[in-house]
């Protein structure tokens, strides 16, 4: 691939990935195209009637019998009646591609998780994905096609594949049976960046992260402002993150930073002086406002000091001294956020075991932050990242891996307060009143106020997208 001023290409400077959820590689043809461009017509043909199908009786029929005829298409080993749809099924299985089989199945379960959601059939969801635990294997299928299918799903069931649409169905479970649950909208992140799956898929997982972050923030809000009342008239709602009371602590802690030395006001700031800077210049400078804040003589401000100088130093050398652009911006925050999370997609990444070890996770949240703030197209990385660490420890039961959950509790509230539409106020209660109440639970009389803030993008930012 030709190399284009401000676009480094993966093998650029210091060798370094430039990873699979970048933005500028629009020029690069994705394996789900190229796998497209090389399917025979007659699977092709076989796909879009499904897909088709699909689509038209999720908006005029019963969720009830759309899920009947799913089952009895594909779980009901190879009920088929003769119809259009059930002749495409058959071809499907006749050529003998199991990825493609695979794809189409995928394709259609997000039609009808994709509509359902749109339509609030939350319970016909949970059916749809219910129904693969319920399919029994026969003993004994003489029809080739038939063993075929019956194998082929499942596969599925024992996929990846399966495991990422079960998450569609955690909407109304409860969030504390296995912790992770607790963090499903960072979850489905990477199902949405990733180009080669299904648009019905991207589009519900987008669609469900965004809902569960939406609820937290709500359920936030509601408890901060009602564990601050003096006199509360009913049950105090529940606490949505795992930190008990300090919660309040911690959001106070972050909402107090404001003023001259912000954490928006210094990105803005940032983001000003950086325009007419070259690409080394731009580096340096973020080092300096990355650390900035940070205890200089503490063992973490050095180590972080180190590992992001190790890093950036060798980063895209080869562009070094043309114009900073977006993209580079982009590229680089995003393998400054791999330094700080995993860098092989796999495992946590050195510094951040290291880091978290030192109980360092609040400055890690904020190092994370400054980077959001000066290029938010990061953000979707970011997330994916953090799923990456989700799944790495999501077979430890929770009393192992408090301290992992203590860094996703503070990441959690600290991004809802400072990366979201809700703003947060603290409020010195003594001067507009006389005196407080006794029973009041806030020693320091500071109360939180929350409010709708207005979108503003910096130069910098562009829109989430994959």
């Amino acid at each position: 691939m030709s190399k284009t001023s401000g676009s480094p290409d993966r093998n650029s400077g210091s060798g370094e990935q430039a990873g699979t959820i970048d933005q500028f590689d629009d020029e690069i043809v994705s394996s789900h195209q190229l796998n497209r461009l090389t399917t025979s017509p007659k699977i092709q043909q076989a796909q879009e009637t499904l897909y088709q199908f699909f689509l038209e009786v999720v908006r005029q029929w019963f969720p009830e019998e759309v899920l009947l005829e799913f089952k009895r298409l594909f779980l009901c080993n190879g009920d088929f009646a003769g119809s259009r749809v059930s002749h495409a099924i058959e071809q499907l299985i006749a050529q003998q591609n199991e990825i493609e089989f695979r794809n189409a199945l995928k394709r259609c379960c997000y039609i009808l998780v994709n509509n359902w959601d749109a339509t609030r059939h939350y319970t016909a969801i949970q059916s749809l994905i219910q129904s693969f635990q319920e399919f029994e294997a026969q003993s004994q299928l003489a029809n080739s096609n038939l063993k075929h299918l019956e194998s082929w799903i499942q596969n599925f069931i024992n996929s990846k594949d399966y495991e990422d649409l079960k998450l569609f169905a955690t909407r109304n479970e409860n969030r504390q049976k296995k912790w992770i649950n607790r963090y499903i909208s960072y979850l489905l992140v990477p199902q949405y960046v990733e180009s080669n799956n299904p648009i019905e898929q991207r589009e519900a997982a987008r669609a469900l992260s965004r809902q569960l972050k939406d609820r937290f923030k709500f359920d936030l809000a509601m408890y901060i402002a009602k564990s601050q009342s003096a006199v509360v008239p009913g049950k105090t709602p529940e606490n949505p993150t795992a930190l008990g009371d300090n919660v309040l602590m911690l959001v106070k802690a972050i909402v107090a930073k404001r003023g001259q030395f912000s954490y928006e006001n210094l990105a803005n700031i940032f983001i000003n002086q950086i325009q007419t800077l070259n690409y080394r210049e731009f580096k340096q400078s973020l080092q300096k406002y990355l650390i900035f804040s940070v205890d200089q003589h503490s063992s973490f401000a050095v180590m972080l000091q180190s590992k992001l100088a190790e890093k950036l130093d060798s980063l895209y050398i080869d562009y070094d001294f043309l114009p900073l652009t977006d993209a580079l911006v982009l590229r680089t925050c995003n393998r400054l956020i791999e330094v700080l999370t995993t860098e092989n997609r796999q495992d946590p990444s050195p510094l951040f075991v290291a880091l978290l070890a030192q109980g360092n996770s609040m400055t890690l949240v904020i190092v994370l932050l400054k980077l959001v703030l000066i290029c938010s197209a990061s953000r979707s990385h970011l997330e994916a990242q953090i799923a990456i660490l989700i799944r790495y420890y999501d077979e430890l039961p929770e009393q192992e891996c408090s301290w992992i959950i203590n860094f996703l509790e503070i990441f959690n509230v600290t991004f809802a307060i400072h990366a979201e539409n809700v703003q947060y106020n603290l409020v010195n209660m003594q001067q507009t009143q006389a005196a407080l109440p006794q029973t009041s639970i806030n020693p320091d009389h500071y109360r939180i106020f929350s409010q709708m803030k207005p979108i503003i993008r910096h130069a910098l930012k562009s829109d989430e997208s994959s």
